[in-house]
């Protein structure tokens, strides 16, 4: 209602009354209209905040397709997809009733509860809150994501699947029911929280990246490395160095690291949940994650350059540890990004830049494969974003969001105040915990009962021809074949196989230049050195 209506309606109101009485009537009704609005823009804010957080599934697919071999290109993209499908079904029946379901402090008779009971498949739930779903099903999503790049080229598709759907619908709802729900243990609005600070995540260092990033390792583990990365395919010794396995296409990698860093605007502002009432601190969040980021860009390759250079006596500059520096920062910011500073978020993100580094050395001193540095990424500076917290948080801007009421800082500006960093370590300590209780035994069952790893002979030859019947480059159609299992095939040729490696040599070699043989055939498919075209010889040699 405009200014002018609402005087009119007033005044037909109370015309004959006192002038108070009037003032009030409009003063109210000012009032009124002034939420209204306010709840509108808000509803507009998280929509497309949302829509920013669910977009990062376009980043991660782009990622993951560019840092694998050509030959599994269609797989991991595919499981991108399966992660939102799954997640979005899963989130939708239990997943938000498990996290905030029966999530009102007072309501709930002041208990304390570990899991959600109330609004199973949304039931009960009104339709203004249903874009708070939305926007938690997007960061489930994305909590679930961070594994399919690990497990790439080795995965199987229903293996992923269960996975994908017990994380978003079970595991990651547990976690933010404990620490995002308001009646959780490490809430701070309980009667009495952890250390009276319970644990602070602005947008999910912990929540999200460490979930994602636990069952990741747990799951590398459990899975075993890509063919050839430690171990002689042939032999099985261990290498001396470990085989650096190259992703196809640059391009996708920095395209969909840009695409990543443009959503995390819709990540951190967008966990305000009300510009209406908090602008400033979405203002704070925008601003110290585009720092993070790029001072965590800027020290990984720096680093890295440092130590190449000692080492070889020559300077690379590394794309691939560049773009991981910059996801590293903006890990690393999520949790404290409306908290800190903005000189602390510089200090994070390089911060970021260095624990990225040595944990991705240490990964691979370890022989823990991950085709996309996920672990390093996600786990180890999501853990590094939840210390920081406790280490860099302002009384004022802490004060911001949660009221006067609250009384602590982070260390480095009171070493007596010990009480958030203590509730920090807690809150990481169960995440940690709890992911891996629950998601070790069942990633255990999986690779007992074969539906975990991917059939030898199918990562030989590539996910993509062996799930899905061609190869993501390749416009001819390639039949679906059956194997034999390793352990027949091996010692022999299989016809079959022979067929796949055929098909993808004569695609290779077109996609190489190559021409047909002098009577008009296509069966020239081996280049100069008598080898198939598409086909190393490792991958020749365990073929036959």
């Amino acid at each position: 209602m405009s200014m002018p209506g609402i005087y009119q309606h007033c005044l037909t109101q109370h015309g004959d009354s006192e002038t108070n009485q009037l003032i009030q009537c409009v003063a109210d009704a000012l009032e009124e209209a002034n939420q209204s609005v306010g709840n509108s823009l808000d509803v507009f804010f998280l929509l497309y905040a949302s829509a920013l957080v669910f977009f990062m599934q376009a980043g991660f697919a782009m990622l993951c397709a560019g840092s694998v071999r050509q030959k599994n290109v269609q797989n991991t993209m595919l499981k991108n997809i399966l992660d939102a499908c799954s997640g979005a079904l899963s989130f939708w029946a239990v997943g938000y009733a498990f996290a905030y379901g029966g999530s009102n402090y007072e309501n709930n008779g002041n208990k304390v509860t570990f899991i959600g009971s109330e609004n199973f498949f949304l039931d009960g739930l009104d339709t203004n809150e249903t874009v708070f779903w939305l926007f938690q099903f997007a960061f489930a999503a994305t909590s679930a994501t961070i594994v399919a790049g690990t497990l790439a080229e080795r995965c199987q598709m229903v293996g992923y699947l269960l996975y994908s759907s017990l994380l978003t619908g079970f595991i990651y709802p547990i976690v933010v029911h404990s620490t995002w729900s308001g009646v959780g243990f490490l809430s701070y609005t309980i009667e009495n929280p952890l250390f009276d600070t319970g644990f602070v995540d602005f947008a999910g260092s912990g929540v999200v990246h460490v979930t994602g990033g636990v069952a990741a390792i747990l799951a590398s583990i459990i899975l075993g490395p890509r063919k050839g990365r430690f171990h002689d395919e042939r032999t099985g010794e261990v290498l001396e160095e470990p085989k650096k396995i190259e992703g196809h296409s640059p391009s996708l990698q920095v395209l969909g690291t840009f695409i990543l860093w443009f959503c995390w605007y819709g990540f951190n502002p967008g966990s305000t949940q009300t510009v209406f009432l908090h602008g400033n601190i979405a203002s704070i969040a925008a601003s110290t994650t585009t720092l993070a980021a790029a001072a965590g860009g800027i020290s990984a390759l720096c680093l890295e350059v440092i130590y190449i250079e000692r080492q070889t006596g020559e300077a690379t500059f590394n794309l691939t540890t560049a773009l991981n520096g910059c996801l590293s920062g903006l890990v690393a910011i999520t949790g404290a990004c409306a908290y800190v500073d903005l000189w602390a978020s510089v200090l994070i993100g390089t911060l970021s830049g260095f624990v990225y580094l040595a944990s991705s050395y240490g990964m691979e001193k370890l022989h823990i494969d991950d085709a996309v540095d996920a672990i390093p990424v996600h786990l180890c500076s999501g853990m590094l974003g939840v210390v920081c917290v406790g280490l860099f948080a302002t009384k004022a801007n802490l004060q911001e969001m949660y009221g006067d009421d609250f009384d602590h800082e982070g260390l480095v500006y009171d070493f007596s105040d010990w009480n958030l960093l203590g509730s920090q370590v807690v809150g990481l300590l169960f995440i940690i915990g709890w992911v891996t209780g629950i998601m070790t035994p069942f990633f255990l069952t999986l690779n007992y009962l074969g539906w975990f790893r991917a059939d030898p002979l199918e990562e030989v030859i590539g996910l993509d021809i062996s799930y899905h019947g061609r190869s993501a480059y390749d416009q001819g159609e390639i039949p679906k074949l059956e194997f034999t299992s390793f352990s027949k095939a091996k010692g022999k040729k299989s016809e079959r196989l022979q067929e796949i490696i055929r098909k993808s040599s004569m695609s290779a070699r077109d996609n190489m230049g190559g021409t047909e043989d002098n009577d008009g055939n296509d069966d020239d498919i081996e280049d100069s050195n008598g080898m198939p075209y598409g086909i190393s010889e490792d991958e020749f040699e365990l073929s036959r």
